[in-house]
């Protein structure tokens, strides 16, 4: 897959600037290239022009925009608008003059992945004129560096991929199909065929990308566990889960291990697909293979099981131990909850323990699984309270689960409000801190007077 535009751009520049020039950025909500706050003010004031449709206003803007812009933030602006998963789609039309007034500036380096990305969204906006003038121009630019003009390539059919553009893919395998096959390039040969298998699979062709899988195989170039992963992960998006299997099998025998990684991409496509019956023996199978478990894993398990997901966002009802929960779910949920909490893997990676301080840190997980770990630290917690003459008690307990920063409405953090909401129907000292908003504290002789009551 193509990693962040953010990723791509950021390196060639981010060593230029100073610390009072270095830009805030804000994580997007559609989970795309974040955006500096004057990104922000700037697509506010074109927000306002495009409402009442001045061009010659929205030009103005941009050019104000770029000329009083350090690099970095200029291209932060514009890499956002490249995104696939743009916050501001309705504004994706002055991509090509923002990127045109941006190459008239003294810092600008023309850059070939910029403009693999920006043709892949003009030939979706249809604009087929600006699309073909910049191909002429890349190539033209890189035709005696055959290693670069693949690499152009395999950006622009994995951007087109990325942005569904079907006839910009179209064109674009064609062209780096037809350079790979006539390459004697080893490095030319191995970069294309990865692109063009993964490509295919976004685009949702699998069996296209298993048939150059096994060109690849002819024509000497070894497959990497990469092309294993992305074909795996194309039939399973496609919910073709014979094949999706086969190839697991085939990736064993072809002596790559079955990793974390490639186990979320099997769990999700199941999860996608509803099929949670074959979602137990996968956990299982992870177990026997010591394939460890991760935030995703939760996730991508827990995001599919309706009855958790309903009882996390009806707080009100909410079964507070796991032994309650397993009571009310139906067997197939009842079994994957089984197989998760019997790892304690997540949970330890997601606990620090000292003297000082025992913190728990939801970050990065979902609804089901903030829910999930939850009743599993509650657990633990007790256990080693418990075991007293082992058990240091530390001088503050600390539940991190952030204050809604990056939530789908700013400031209000779902996994926030169903802590909040446990802690309630437990009785819990545990308080949202005065100084940190996104994290509940208490003392820790306290929990573990509330945890382990005198007496028991």
């Amino acid at each position: 897959m193509i990693g962040s535009l953010m990723l791509t751009i950021q390196p060639p520049w981010s060593h230029q600037l100073n610390r009072r020039q270095t830009p805030t950025l804000i994580k997007c909500e559609s989970g795309g290239v974040p955006l500096t706050k004057q990104g922000h003010r700037f697509f506010s004031s074109l927000a306002a022009t495009a409402g009442v449709n001045d061009p010659a206003a929205a030009n103005r803007i941009i050019k104000k925009f770029v000329a009083s812009s350090p690099k970095a933030i200029a291209l932060n602006a514009l890499s956002h608008l490249l995104s696939p998963r743009n916050s501001h789609p309705h504004l994706s039309a002055i991509a090509f003059p923002l990127y045109t007034k941006i190459s008239e500036t003294s810092w600008f380096d023309w850059n070939p992945k910029l403009v693999a990305h920006l043709i892949a969204l003009l030939d979706k906006q249809g604009r087929h004129e600006e699309t073909e003038a910049l191909i002429s121009q890349a190539v033209s630019k890189l035709k005696f560096r055959e290693r670069d003009l693949v690499q152009f390539y395999c950006n622009l059919i994995e951007s087109c991929s990325k942005h569904d553009s079907e006839l910009g893919f179209n064109d674009a395998y064609s062209y780096l199909s037809e350079l790979v096959r006539n390459s004697s390039s080893l490095y030319v040969k191995r970069q294309g065929y990865k692109s063009m298998v993964s490509s295919l699979c976004e685009m949702g062709q699998p069996n296209e990308a298993e048939n150059v899988f096994e060109e690849m195989r002819k024509n000497g170039v070894k497959p990497s566990s990469f092309e294993f992963r992305f074909i795996i992960y194309g039939y399973g998006k496609v919910g073709v889960f014979d094949d999706m299997e086969r190839m697991v099998s085939e990736m064993e025998t072809s002596g790559f291990e079955v990793d974390t990684i490639c186990s979320n991409m099997v769990l999700s496509s199941y999860g996608d697909y509803n099929a949670l019956v074959k979602m137990v023996p996968w956990l299982q199978k992870m177990k026997t293979l010591q394939i460890p478990f991760s935030v995703r894993t939760y996730n991508s398990v827990l995001n599919s099981c309706p009855g958790i997901m309903w009882l996390a966002q009806d707080i009100n009802s909410l079964p507070l131990s796991l032994g309650e929960l397993v009571k009310v779910l139906k067997e197939d949920e009842a079994l994957l909850v089984k197989e998760l909490v019997e790892s304690s893997a997540v949970l330890d990676n997601a606990m620090e323990c000292d003297v000082s301080e025992a913190k728990l840190d939801l970050h990065g997980m979902h609804l089901g699984s903030a829910y999930l770990i939850m009743l599993q630290w509650i657990e633990e917690m007790k256990c080693r309270f418990q075991a007293e003459e082992k058990c240091v008690i530390p001088a503050q307990i600390t539940i991190v689960c952030g204050s809604g920063k990056h939530s789908s409405v700013r400031g209000e953090s779902p996994v926030k409000n169903l802590i909040k909401k446990m802690m309630v129907q437990m009785k819990s000292p545990m308080k949202i801190d005065r100084k940190n908003i996104g994290c509940f504290t208490a003392k820790g002789h306290v929990v573990k007077n509330w945890l382990i009551p005198v007496g028991e």
